[in-house]
């Protein structure tokens, strides 16, 4: 029995007409056999899970810098907490869950480690922008085993690319992610501040707890159904004007009072410095490079290696190494 082909059907009987279908959708940049059990946004996904990049994700920072409390978001909770939302508001377009959920779990993979600190950063001292959305395009096509790349599909890839910057998704599920990613983060982190003793829930504006209700579940609760309510029957995503209003207010206090300036950004300096020393250092030093970035180094660039290696680092990995690089180590006199 081709379970595919079950899961196709139903797929073509039951989701909207603005859905991504999987039967259309089998593009890749190398063409293979399809799977008799999973669709081609399956196996996206599970090609995703079972990465290197992906089980990075644990060990970045999200906002906080190495916090001490077992409770705070990491890059990898994060994601989670996107594909959760994600799939949510696609469950209930009646659009495809599965390309959602491939998206929403590959579109951070690109991310350097400490956070925008460190996007900044590279960004700055590059010879090429840099951006984490299409960093994490570049682990899925060319990084990730050992050079070969998870070779997704085009309509995944596109959805990873856009879920930040300019341009907007094919797909209405990808603009399900790129605005489940924001809903994610801002309470999310608005969770961690208070956790943090940076600020209470008193402290959020008057006017979006009016809107949104008081609490991490009523917020999210009013932001997913806002825009369930106004995107429904419709091929673009949106949310309520009322709920938009409540969401972009809280965003500009977060950029305010937790993003720009915060206690918990006082660490950011030091973390620049470490990916900076790094980097230049293997500028200099191609060869010193692990393997499978001397052909990067060689075909593309060695600054284009270098980034690429720091940018897949994990915060303690950058920390351990520039102390290998760069601290004097004792030694005994025998």
């Amino acid at each position: 029995m081709n379970y595919r082909e079950i899961f196709e059907k139903r797929e073509r009987e039951t989701l909207s007409k603005y859905a991504a279908l999987a039967e259309n959708s089998a593009c890749r940049a190398i063409p293979e056999r399809e799977s008799d059990y999973r669709t081609c946004f399956c196996r996206d996904r599970d090609r995703i899970i079972h990465s290197k990049a992906f089980r990075r994700l644990k060990h970045k920072t999200q906002v906080f810098l190495s916090p001490t409390g077992d409770h705070y978001r990491t890059r990898l909770t994060h994601t989670l907490e996107v594909a959760q939302i994600s799939r949510t508001i696609a469950r209930c377009l009646f659009l495809n869950e599965d390309l959602t959920e491939a998206i929403a779990l590959g579109h951070d993979l690109g991310h350097t480690p400490f956070g925008h600190a460190g996007e900044r950063v590279l960004d700055e001292i590059c010879p090429f922008p840099f951006r984490h959305n299409e960093q994490s395009v570049r682990v899925c096509t060319v990084l990730e085993k050992e050079g070969q790349g998870l070779n997704l599909t085009e309509k995944t890839l596109d959805g990873i690319l856009c879920h930040t910057g300019d341009k907007q998704a094919d797909t209405p599920e990808g603009r399900i992610v790129r605005l489940a990613d924001k809903i994610a983060y801002i309470n999310h982190d608005i969770d961690d501040a208070v956790r943090a003793g940076l600020i209470t829930e008193n402290d959020l504006p008057r006017r979006a707890r009016e809107i949104l209700g008081n609490g991490h579940s009523e917020r999210i609760n009013a932001m997913v159904m806002g825009t369930v309510n106004a995107s429904t029957g419709l091929p673009d995503i949106r949310m309520q004007p009322d709920i938009k209003e409540g969401f972009d207010i809280l965003h500009k206090f977060l950029f305010s009072e937790i993003y720009l300036g915060s206690k918990a950004k006082t660490e950011e300096g030091k973390a620049q410095g470490i990916i900076e020393a790094i980097y230049k250092y293997y500028v200099k030093n191609p060869e010193k490079l692990p393997d499978e970035y001397i052909p990067i180094a060689e075909n593309e660039s060695p600054a284009r290696a270098a980034c690429d290696y720091v940018a897949t680092m994990t915060d303690r990995f950058a920390v351990d190494l520039f102390s290998q690089l760069f601290i004097p180590k004792s030694w005994d006199i025998k």
